[in-house]
């Protein structure tokens, strides 16, 4: 029995020693300081605003008119329909307040539907360039920057929305392109270093 406490004292001293001298490389990244360099993705906010009164209006305003229709309808033939027929008119109608009752809530998750669906191109290619940064750089996990702590100052060079932004030919402020020029010693391209902070948010 002491031979096997031995034995497993050793073992899991070898797994601490070997986790410790494993390299923990950690990248910093912002989603929205990322997205929001794509040129063109402004045009989002005119294609929802497009969205709420081409089709959800129309759409909202089309229930409103069908709702009264049959509620009139209903009104007037309602003595003469049969059973089953009162049952699917009434079923009809409580669907249809149902839906107008709780509209603000349905458009709200239309618009979010929407939302996604417009940011999901963009979102993609931040994906698959943060999937390619991490396996070049060989970082052991990436973390959302509003998660460093205030009190110290994250290295520039693992910054991965910066990293991003190279690997996609985006825009970044002249301020933070030469930061990162200089902390690559003056290289024009990214270079297989670490990585830096986001060019939106720190």
């Amino acid at each position: 029995m002491k031979k096997l406490v031995v034995l497993c004292v050793v073992v899991a001293g070898m797994i601490f020693a070997n986790k410790a001298n494993a390299q923990v490389k950690i990248g910093y990244f912002d989603e929205q300081g990322a997205l929001s360099l794509f040129p063109g993705i402004q045009k989002i906010d005119t294609l929802m605003n497009s969205y709420r009164l081409d089709s959800l209006q129309e759409e909202y305003k089309f229930k409103v008119t069908e709702f009264q229709r049959k509620d009139s309808l209903f009104k007037k033939d309602s003595a003469t329909l049969s059973a089953k027929a009162r049952e699917i008119a009434t079923r009809d109608l409580l669907q249809l307040r149902y839906q107008l009752v709780n509209w603000q809530q349905y458009q709200q998750q239309m618009e979010e539907a929407k939302y996604e669906q417009l940011l999901a191109p963009y979102r993609n290619k931040v994906y698959e360039a943060v999937q390619a940064i991490a396996a070049e750089q060989k970082y052991t996990m990436i973390i959302k920057s509003e998660a460093l702590s205030p009190y110290m100052t994250p290295n520039l060079l693992d910054n991965v929305t910066i990293r991003v932004a190279k690997k996609l030919n985006l825009p970044l402020p002249k301020e933070i392109d030469d930061a990162w020029k200089a902390a690559n010693g003056g290289g024009s391209a990214a270079p297989a270093k670490p990585a830096t902070k986001p060019a939106g948010k720190g």
